[in-house]
C-alpha cells in the first residue's frame, strides 16, 4: 500500500498548545491535526458533555413532527414505526418504537422484507398500515425520496413523518414533517447524523416538550452508538458526543438484547466490537431472515424474551458468513474466467447469489481487486445489487452518470444499491466501466494508508497511551492515531502465530534499541525476510495487550515495508 502522511501542523501552533496543555509535542501535533488548537477546544474534546448536544428544534420541521406525534398520542391513533433492514434502520425503529410504546396503545414496528419489498418505503408496507387502521407512519433511515409512496399513503388518509439522513432529491415528499439535516433549507448545525441519530433528536424534542429529565433518554444511547459505528458516519461533533455516552451505556447498562453478544468479550467494549461483533449480527437478521427479528431483540424487556432471538440471530450470522465466503469465491472465479482482472471497475452477476450478502461480497472483492465494485443477483423479474467504492471515489455520482442503464439507484458516496432489467446488464456494465475509467484518479486505484506522525519507540509511554485512549471514540474523521517508525529490526523472537500460522508476532527494536511486541494479522509471509535482519519500517497503532493478568503496550501493525 501507499503510505501517506497527514498534513504536518504549524510548529508555532503545536508549541503553544503543548505548553497550554502540558503534553508531549507528539500529542499536541495529533490534536492540531484534528482541528484542536486551543485549551478550550481541547477541554471540549477530552471532556464531552451531554449539555453540548444541539437544540433538536433547530432541525427543520421538528416542531411539526412533535405536534403531529402529540396529536397521535392525545387521540390514541394507530401508529407504525417504519425503518430499513440494516443496523441503522433497525436500531432507529427499536429506539422510536420503544419510546412511544409507553404512550401509545396501538403502535407497531415495521421492517420491509429485503426480498419482496426491497429498500425504503414500499407500497406493500403502506397497504399493511392501511389494513391495520394506521393513521401515522414514522419512517426512519429512509423516505427522503419516497415521493410516490407518500402521495399514495396520503390518498389513503395516512400521514408521514420522515426521519432520514440521505441526500434529498430536487423535490421532497408531501409529508407532515421531514427531518433531514441535509435538506438545503435546514440550518441544523450538524449535518452528519445517522438515521438513528435523527430518531434520537426526535425523542429528545418530545422529552423536552413534555418537560421530562434528559436522563430518561440515556438508555437509548446504546442503540445510537451502535448505529453510528455500523453506518460509518464521521465520529465528529454531535456523533462523537452520542458515541461517547453510548459506549458508557453499553459498558455499564446495555439493553438485554445486546448482553448475549457482549458477554463474549470479557473486556471493555470498544467501537471495533460494535463494528465487527454487534453490527454483523443485527444485520444478519435482515440479510438471512427478516429485519424484524433484530427489532424484537433490541426491544426485548427480559432475558427470557431476548435469549431465543439472540441465539437465532447468532445462527443467521453463522449462515451469513458461510454464504458470503462461498459467493466471494465464486465471484473471484468469474473475474478470473472472464479475464477481467485489469479493468477499472468490477461488475459481476449470478442469478443464484443470495441478495442479503451481495454488499459484503462487494467489499470482499475490493480487498482483492481495489476498484469500484458492483455485485448483482436476480430478484424476481429484475437484477438487484450493491455497490461499494474505494477511498476518494464518489460511486453515487458515477451511478448518476449511468442512470439511463438502470431502473433505480440510491445510496452514499461509498455505498449504494441499484436495480436494473436483465437486458440492461451488459450496457450497464460497459457504461459503468467507461465512467469509472474516465473519472477515477491514478492514486485512487491503489490502496493507501494515512498515518499521523513518524516517531521513535521512546515516545511510546503509558502516559501517551492514556491520552490516546481519551481521544476516542475512534472512527471516520477521528481515526485511531497511526504512527510510522523506520529502521526497525527483528530482536530475535519474531514468529508466525495463529491456527494457520498466517499472523506475525513481531519482537522488534528501533534505531534507539527500544523493544516492543507487535502483531501483524495476515503478515506471516514477511517472516523470513525479517529474520534475515533486513531493516524495515512499520505503520501501527498502540494498544493494550492483556495476557495472564499482565497488561502491556503492544503495536498493532497495519503495514510494513522493507527499507531499500
Amino acid at each position: 500500500m501507499r503510505w501517506i502522511q497527514k498534513h504536518i501542523p504549524n510548529p508555532t501552533v503545536v508549541s503553544t498548545l503543548q505548553n497550554e496543555l502540558n503534553v508531549s509535542e507528539q500529542i499536541a501535533q495529533l490534536l492540531v491535526q484534528r482541528g484542536i488548537s486551543s485549551f478550550e477546544e481541547a477541554k471540549t474534546f477530552f471532556r464531552p458533555q451531554l449539555a453540548e448536544l444541539h437544540d433538536p428544534f433547530k432541525m427543520k420541521d421538528m416542531d411539526q413532527a412533535v405536534e403531529r406525534i402529540q396529536k397521535a398520542v392525545f387521540s390514541q391513533e394507530k401508529v407504525m414505526v417504519y425503518g430499513d433492514y440494516d443496523v441503522d434502520g433497525t436500531t432507529s425503529v427499536a429506539l422510536v418504537y420503544s419510546y412511544l410504546k409507553k404512550q401509545l396503545t396501538h403502535i407497531q414496528p415495521y421492517i420491509p422484507d429485503r426480498y419482496t419489498e426491497g429498500y425504503g418505503v414500499s407500497i406493500q408496507g403502506i397497504d399493511h398500515a392501511h389494513k391495520a387502521g394506521v393513521g401515522l407512519i414514522i419512517a426512519l433511515d429512509c423516505g427522503i425520496k419516497a415521493i410516490k409512496q407518500v402521495a399514495y399513503a396520503k390518498g389513503l388518509g395516512i400521514d408521514f413523518i420522515i426521519c432520514d439522513h440521505h441526500l434529498p432529491g430536487q423535490k421532497l415528499p408531501e409529508a407532515k414533517a421531514i427531518l433531514d439535516p441535509k435538506r438545503s433549507d435546514c440550518s441544523y448545525p450538524y449535518k452528519e447524523l445517522c438515521g438513528c441519530g435523527i430518531g434520537f433528536k426526535l425523542i429528545q424534542a418530545l422529552t423536552e416538550t413534555a418537560k421530562q429529565s434528559f436522563d430518561t433518554l440515556l438508555p437509548y444511547l446504546d442503540l445510537v452508538a451502535t448505529a453510528i459505528a455500523a453506518d460509518i458516519v464521521p465520529i465528529t461533533g454531535e456523533n462523537r458526543l452520542l458515541m461517547h455516552f453510548g459506549m458508557i451505556q453499553l459498558q455499564h447498562s446495555p439493553r438485554v438484547g445486546f448482553r448475549y453478544f457482549l458477554k463474549q468479550l470479557k473486556k471493555q467494549v470498544r467501537v471495533s466490537d460494535l463494528v465487527f461483533i454487534i453490527a454483523p449480527r443485527i444485520n444478519a437478521a435482515g440479510r438471512m431472515k427478516h429485519g424484524l427479528f433484530a427489532v424484537q431483540l433490541l426491544t426485548a424487556e427480559s432475558t427470557e424474551a431476548a435469549l431465543p432471538l439472540a441465539r437465532s440471530i447468532e445462527f443467521y450470522n453463522t449462515e451469513r458468513k458461510s454464504t458470503d465466503e462461498r459467493i466471494t469465491e465464486a465471484a473471484l472465479e468469474q473475474l478470473e474466467r472472464h479475464q477481467e482482472n485489469d479493468r477499472y471497475s468490477t461488475v459481476v452477476f449470478d442469478p443464484k447469489w443470495h441478495k442479503g450478502v451481495v454488499g459484503i461480497v462487494a467489499s470482499r472483492l475490493i480487498e482483492k481487486h481495489y476498484r469500484p465494485t458492483v455485485v448483482l443477483t436476480q430478484s424476481g423479474d429484475v437484477l438487484s445489487g450493491s455497490v461499494r467504492s474505494v477511498s476518494g471515489f464518489n460511486v453515487y455520482e458515477a451511478l448518476e452518470a449511468c442512470k439511463e442503464e438502470m431502473l433505480q439507484f440510491g445510496g452514499h458516496k461509498y455505498a449504494a444499491g441499484l436495480t436494473l432489467k436483465p437486458e440492461q446488464y451488459e450496457s450497464f456494465k460497459a457504461r459503468f466501466e467507461a465512467v469509472v475509467k474516465q473519472r477515477i484518479l491514478p492514486e485512487q486505484r491503489e490502496a493507501a494508508i494515512i498515518y499521523d506522525l513518524e516517531i521513535d519507540f521512546n515516545s511510546i509511554t503509558d502516559k501517551m497511551h492514556r491520552i490516546l485512549v481519551q481521544m476516542g471514540p475512534f472512527g471516520p474523521q477521528n481515526v485511531h492515531p497511526v504512527f510510522k517508525t523506520v529502521a526497525c529490526l527483528d530482536s530475535g523472537g519474531s514468529r508466525a502465530v495463529g491456527k494457520d500460522q498466517s499472523h506475525l508476532r513481531l519482537e522488534v527494536k528501533d534505531a534507539s534499541g527500544i523493544r516492543f511486541i507487535g502483531i501483524g494479522f495476515g503478515m506471516a509471509h514477511h517472516l523470513n525476510t525479517i529474520k534475515s535482519r533486513v531493516p524495515f519500517s512499520i505503520l501501527y497503532t498502540v494498544e493494550e495487550n492483556e495476557f495472564n493478568g499482565n497488561v502491556s503496550l503492544q503495536l498493532k501493525v497495519k503495514d510494513l515495508a522493507f527499507d531499500q
